[in-house]
């Protein structure tokens, strides 16, 4: 099928789930024949899991190598990046008694992957410095290409998802990696199945007009992957496809 997706919702700092999810599309590939169509990674790749640096490293070699994969900012990415850029950049996405490296948003954990040293108690300005030692070239390279959003057949992939009655070439950064409000809850046509992750679930859902794909790898559940054909959606599990219908709520 030439609209056939692919998609991973958020990762967090979980190479082996990554590579699970990777497996999953792999044998959904063995079945279909299908060896080309793109998987798109929904954003998040960094913060509270184990090993940010090795999930951004496989995703480098990953696509250096040749595979068709797409990789969209996600809200914490943009904190990740904003700060080795600026450790006083404060994201508008927060409240103002939080910053990135809080271990509520999990940015000491990704540093700490970089063999910085643990962050508690220590001034921002002297973990940056660490931290631009640490943090190779290339992965700051990476996360300031990443885009905002991907669209194919009739599938919009996006981090967090968009503000509706918004033209696309409207939409703010802001709403693309953080929307919450106002998009959650709303239940109108915007053309496109909007595919996206950003709030975590107990499971994937299927909403009608949008999709969540952030099954809440953060939290110790499996990373999603799904199929995207033209609007139907299937996740993939280890017995094969599992179609997503739309939730009559």
């Amino acid at each position: 099928m030439d609209t056939r997706s692919y998609a991973i919702g958020d990762i967090h700092g979980h190479p082996e789930k990554l590579r699970a999810a990777h497996d999953l599309i792999a044998a959904d590939r063995d079945r279909t024949g299908d060896a080309q169509s793109p998987v798109i990674h929904l954003g998040d790749l960094v913060d509270r899991g184990p090993d940010s640096h090795g999930v951004i490293e496989m995703l480098i070699k990953g696509i250096e190598g040749g595979a068709p994969w797409t990789v969209i900012l996600g809200n914490h990415d943009r904190m990740f990046r904003k700060f080795l850029d600026d450790p006083d950049w404060h994201d508008p996405g927060l409240r103002e008694d939080l910053d990135w490296i809080n271990p509520r948003l999990g940015g000491d954990t990704t540093l700490e992957s970089y063999g910085v040293a643990p962050v508690e108690g220590r001034d921002p300005h002297d973990v940056h410095r660490e931290a631009l030692d640490r943090v190779p070239r290339a992965h700051r390279d990476f996360l300031a290409m990443l885009p905002l959003y991907h669209l194919r057949g009739e599938a919009l992939f996006v981090h967090a998802g968009i503000r509706p009655g918004v033209p696309m070439g409207e939409q703010t950064e802001d709403d693309l990696v953080w929307i919450r409000k106002g998009w959650l809850e709303d239940s109108s046509d915007h053309g496109p199945l909007v595919v996206h992750g950003h709030t975590a679930l107990e499971y994937p859902c299927h909403h009608g007009n949008r999709v969540n794909l952030d099954g809440g790898a953060a939290y110790g559940r499996p990373l999603a992957a799904a199929v995207i054909e033209g609007r139907e959606v299937f996740l993939l599990t280890p017995e094969g496809r599992e179609r997503m219908r739309p939730d009559p709520a």
